[in-house]
């Protein structure tokens, strides 16, 4: 009979020539185990995802009560389902009164589709700003917004009328006109790197938005529940978005995501036409709950609190010669090398030691570190102990 790693080759579709090929089959707090029962520290949360922890109680019962009651009944926005309605609610508590009604999809590319169709269909324009060096998605639309030539190229024609600026850079806003529908852009770029905007620049981005009449769409797939410190990365920078977009953390392991906006601007998916904007699964009964029980969690064990002190740790225990830089927004953070070669090299004796970790896509020399939130001082120090040695050792 074939091995799983046998069958993983035959049969499921490849992103890659190289893949991981790691074999596990089960995950609990910060650790994966693999088939041999090797423990591994994942320092990546399944990029992005696992910000409280690989099964957290609180988000395994949320889900075993609703399997108990009921799974798919109606597409969104049909039915009045208790799991969708509590979420929903919870979330617009985390934000700005304007943005009070939330649209649940199944992922983060999903969510960025139904935010550039908000945009377009509540402005009457059809012209999209985004960022260099941004990732937004792989479906066709959020392709478009993406902003590295490499990665799109070879699925060309995609979207017309969409530009790219600079990430920070306040004279290139000069680009988001009166014909723009919407600026997008993550609150703190992830595979660029981690970059990060400064207040100024944010003040500007805001104004600039609200001069023109163009949407400001903040992709916070990444960076937001509580991945900085804050619950959405937004609130560093004292702005309010127009649209903000959500996944990856949101569901505590369940697939789902979410755009967000105010009633005024959601109800233009309600006429003209009708169904404007629909979902078959969006909202699935299983991760809405297990994703209200991720933002219970986040919130009632106080996760947010320790975030800033547990970046300082990585950045105090991470001293080498070969590290040319940290950057870093809360547990969300780049540890730039010479080059690719340099890193690869690393990353793999890395994950010989017990530490997953891996680098970015549009930044291949920088290795990314985003643990789950509940990773406690001693476990970084192990972490950041077998990453020194794995530089060493290569």
């Amino acid at each position: 009979m074939p091995s799983h790693r046998q069958l993983f080759l035959n049969h499921l579709a490849q992103t890659s020539d190289a893949p991981l090929m790691l074999e596990m089959v089960s995950a609990e707090g910060i650790y994966m185990t693999d088939v041999d029962d090797k423990k591994y520290l994942d320092l990546i949360s399944g990029i992005g995802v696992s910000n409280v922890g690989h099964r957290h109680p609180k988000v395994i019962k949320a889900i075993k009560d609703q399997v108990d009651k009921h799974l798919h009944v109606m597409v969104y926005g049909e039915f009045v389902q208790s799991p969708q309605v509590r979420l929903a609610e919870a979330l617009s508590k985390t934000l700005p009164n304007k943005i009070d009604s939330v649209y649940l999809v199944n992922s983060g590319s999903e969510a960025i589709e139904g935010a550039m169709k908000l945009a377009k269909r509540y402005t009457g324009r059809s012209e999209l700003v985004a960022c260099h060096n941004a990732y937004h998605g792989s479906s066709h639309g959020a392709l478009s917004l993406t902003g590295s030539e490499s990665f799109k190229r070879n699925y060309r024609p995609l979207l017309p009328g969409v530009s790219h600026v600079r990430f920070g850079c306040i004279d290139d806003l000069n680009k988001i006109t009166s014909e723009t529908a919407a600026f997008v852009i993550e609150t703190v770029q992830g595979e660029a790197g981690l970059k990060v905007g400064s207040q100024d620049y944010w003040k500007a981005v805001r104004d600039r938005c609200s001069l023109t009449g163009a949407l400001l769409i903040l992709d916070e797939i990444q960076c937001g529940f509580g991945r900085t410190g804050k619950f959405w990365a937004f609130e560093h920078y004292g702005i309010e978005p127009d649209i903000i977009v959500s996944a990856k953390g949101m569901g505590g392991g369940m697939p789902i995501g979410s755009f967000m906006a105010s009633k005024e601007l959601m109800h233009v998916f309600t006429e003209n036409p009708v169904l404007g904007h629909i979902s078959t699964f969006g909202g699935h009964p299983v991760s809405s709950a297990a994703a209200l029980a991720t933002l219970e969690v986040i919130q009632e064990e106080d996760l947010l609190d320790n975030v800033a002190e547990k970046e300082l740790l990585f950045h105090t225990l991470l001293k080498h010669p070969k590290i040319k830089a940290i950057r870093s927004k809360g547990l969300m953070m780049a540890v730039e090398f010479e080059s690719y070669d340099v890193l690869k090299p690393i990353i793999d004796r890395a994950i010989e030691l017990g530490v997953v970790t891996d680098w970015f896509l549009f930044n291949d020399q920088s290795m990314r570190i985003a643990p789950p939130l509940i990773i406690t001082k001693d476990e970084i120090k192990k972490a950041c102990k077998i990453i020194l040695q794995a530089i060493n050792d290569v």
